[in-house]
């Protein structure tokens, strides 16, 4: 699902245990344009049936909450509601809590001190297949990526049958540009550079931008920034 600046509001459910945060959540989104609010749960089992009940585009969705806790609430969702995304919003930025979260699906990830227009722009971003990650929790996860991953010597050559404007688009994807970034870096229109993402990603077998990243690192084609 994508959507355009100017179409109907994201309608967004609230998970969060504790109340006051949940309803200064609720009130500040409610002041905001390009968001709605439907529906606000107090644990990841009442935001699951909500989500079963409302259809929402997103949840953002708190991570230690009682009864089930936001990454099975995170799994059950993406499992039985594909069509509802998730962005965690949450106090914690720890290795613990956002990788275990991103890995059940989650395709965005906020910490509490975001500012509203930020948590609009995650839950406009995972709609378009961006990730909505907050830089901290982006660098992490190249970090931890590139961790993972064995070095290679010398340029590789691009992978799965790409051509060589595939590859600098997903490297530029990789380095974390935008569309519209990526068609200024490449002094092309955007149309141009989303026919070469839905290309490569159809090569790739690569669903979402997230998973562009780590398909970027696991092929050797970035390298995270020395020191």
């Amino acid at each position: 699902m994508t959507r355009e600046a100017g179409e109907t509001p994201a309608r967004v459910v609230v998970a969060d245990d504790q109340t006051v945060v949940r309803e200064g959540i609720v009130m500040l989104l409610g002041l905001l344009p390009g968001v709605e609010v439907v529906g606000a749960a107090g644990d990841g089992e009442e935001a699951v049936r909500l989500v079963a009940e409302l259809a929402p585009d997103v949840v953002l969705m708190d991570l230690r909450m009682p009864r089930c806790d936001g990454v099975e609430a995170t799994r059950r969702i993406r499992s039985e509601h594909p069509g509802t995304q998730v962005v965690v919003l949450t106090t914690y930025a720890d290795d613990e809590s956002v990788f275990p979260a991103l890995r059940a699906g989650a395709r965005g990830y906020l910490t509490k001190d975001a500012g509203g227009d930020e948590i609009v722009r995650a839950v406009h971003g995972v709609l378009s297949g961006d990730a909505g990650l907050a830089p901290s929790i982006q660098r992490r996860l190249l970090e931890r990526l590139s961790e993972s991953e064995p070095r290679r010597a010398g340029p590789p050559e691009p992978p799965d049958g790409l051509t060589a404007r595939e590859t600098e688009v997903l490297v530029l994807i990789a380095e974390g540009l935008n569309n519209h970034q990526i068609a200024s870096r490449l002094q092309v229109s955007t149309a141009t550079v989303k026919t070469h993402i839905n290309n490569l990603f159809a090569k790739a077998g690569i669903k979402d931008r997230a998973q562009a990243v780590r398909y970027a690192y696991g092929k050797g084609l970035v390298r995270p920034p020395a020191g």
